[in-house]
């Protein structure tokens, strides 16, 4: 006798998308990073017509600091609601984006501009910002690796230089919030202050552009403590802190030698792909949209739309620290790594002042 056995069919079950991987999770986001910038830019007109209509001399306040304001008055009063916490987080892709399309309004030869000088400034900041940030440190008695990433993010660019340096180096998550809350507060800080400071001074558009560019540790908060000086002042900050970027992979690797040698780290197998895993392809980008302007690739409509676009990616971007910025969160992160953050950047944005003033006075930057 033989049985046969029938297969029951299963119930469907759909699953619902999941929302971190969803594009359309995005989208609240994104939207509130264009209402907070366009808001921004809206506030600056109005006091500029108010200001024209009434006769009246009103502070030109730029729409940077105004978005960054509003950013900052929601973050730190309502907070930012969970639904739109992934679409605020792309900030970084629009800063990346932006430099990229800044290119279009550099050709070649004013990077050439930027000069010898400028851009050994850029080196000397860098192994002064380590060596100080080193010492000063292990003179406040923090974890060694935590001393590496308040360094790394001191010298270079800020956070991505400090997640760039945890994977390397295998630091603990803790210490890496820690250097990342100090980073943060500070550069919320310098966009206050290096304008004022760079007026007080009468800092030509070139020499602030270059000192904002290496004292400002995230390219986020150079570009809108540029932008807030001027545009031209804007550009050549942007331009200057590309640089340090572009030296982010070989300092990575420099610690992550040295913390391998010591058996606290993996070590590096391949150095050339090391180096490649680190470097900010942004910066390719930027070099490849100078060099199309450079040949006559683009006609001035398109360079004016490119230049626009760049723009409109900043905006998100300035947006997007104001909302990114907690002081609630950065407060909770303990005292000793914020006060060796703080007073590595006040050194390390004096001796950068000092440098720069120097040069402009004697080479005429």
């Amino acid at each position: 006798m033989s049985t046969s056995t029938q297969t029951i069919p299963q119930p469907i079950v759909q699953t619902a998308p999941d929302s971190s991987t969803n594009p359309l999770g995005l989208i609240p986001g994104l939207l509130l990073l264009a209402a907070v910038g366009y808001g921004g830019k809206f506030i600056e007109q109005f006091i500029a017509r108010y200001g024209k209509v009434h006769h009246l001399v009103l502070p030109n306040i730029e729409y940077v600091l105004w978005a960054i304001l509003i950013g900052l008055a929601i973050s730190n009063t309502v907070g930012v609601p969970a639904i739109f916490r992934r679409g605020v987080a792309t900030y970084e892709f629009w800063l990346k984006t932006g430099i990229v399309l800044l290119g279009a309004r550099f050709i070649l030869g004013d990077i050439a501009k930027l000069g010898g000088i400028s851009l050994a400034l850029v080196f000397i900041e860098i192994a002064l910002a380590l060596t100080f940030m080193t010492y000063l440190g292990r003179g406040f008695k923090l974890s060694p690796k935590l001393v590496t990433l308040l360094a790394v993010g001191s010298s270079v660019c800020g956070v991505s230089a400090i997640i760039a340096t945890q994977g390397a180096i295998e630091a603990d998550e803790e210490d890496s919030s820690y250097a990342i809350a100090a980073i943060l507060a500070l550069g919320a800080v310098s966009l206050f202050i290096f304008p004022l400071v760079g007026h007080a001074l009468h800092l030509s558009d070139h020499a602030y552009g270059v000192w904002t560019g290496l004292a400002v540790d995230n390219t986020a908060e150079t570009a809108a403590a540029g932008a807030l000086y001027s545009d031209a002042a804007g550009k050549i900050a942007v331009l200057t802190k590309t640089c340090r970027n572009a030296l982010i992979g070989f300092v990575v690797l420099g610690y992550a030698i040295y913390w391998a040698s010591k058996g606290q780290a993996a070590k590096v197998e391949n150095k050339a792909a090391f180096l490649w895993s680190k470097f900010p392809k942004f910066v390719l980008g930027f070099l490849l949209i100078s060099l199309l302007a450079t040949v006559g690739f683009f006609s001035k409509p398109q360079l004016l739309a490119v230049g626009n676009l760049s723009r409109w990616a900043f905006l998100l971007t300035f947006a997007g620290v104001g909302l990114r910025t907690s002081f609630r969160d950065l407060s909770k992160q303990g005292l000793r790594p914020f006060l060796v953050g703080a007073i590595g950047e006040v050194v390390i944005a004096l001796l950068t002042l000092g440098l720069v003033y120097g040069a402009d006075h004697a080479f005429h930057l």
